[in-house]
Order: structure tokens, then C-alpha cells, then sequence
């Protein structure tokens, strides 16, 4: 019984170690999706409007 209760006493004593290591190996892969969520500071340019030329220039080059 003696061992058991050995054995148990330190694996008491390291869990709060090892739940602290954990924790902070944990916390960049959690806030990754918490920075991914946050699309209120992405500024996009606008898109430009499709006029078409490009065809029709194509077309005619290849006449001429």
C-alpha cells in the first residue's frame, strides 16, 4: 500500500506542472482561430470593374 500512495503522491505533485506546461503550449494554437475570426481590421481594396477590352482587343490583333 505503501507504494501505491508514493506513486500517487507524485503524480499529484507533477500535475500542476504538467498542467501548466500544457497550457502554455496550448494557448498559440488557441488563439489562432480567435485572430482568423477577427475580420474587422482586414481593409480589402475594391475590386475593379471587368470592362471587357481585353477580348476584344485580342480579337482584333489577331485580325489586323
Amino acid at each position: 500500500m505503501n507504494r501505491i500512495a508514493t506513486s500517487a503522491l507524485k503524480a499529484l505533485r507533477l500535475l500542476p506542472r504538467a498542467l501548466l506546461i500544457l497550457m502554455l503550449l496550448a494557448a498559440p494554437v488557441l488563439a489562432v482561430p480567435m485572430m482568423r475570426a477577427d475580420t474587422g481590421s482586414i481593409i480589402e481594396a475594391p475590386t475593379p470593374k471587368k470592362a471587357g477590352i481585353g477580348f476584344v482587343l485580342l480579337v482584333s490583333l489577331q485580325r489586323g
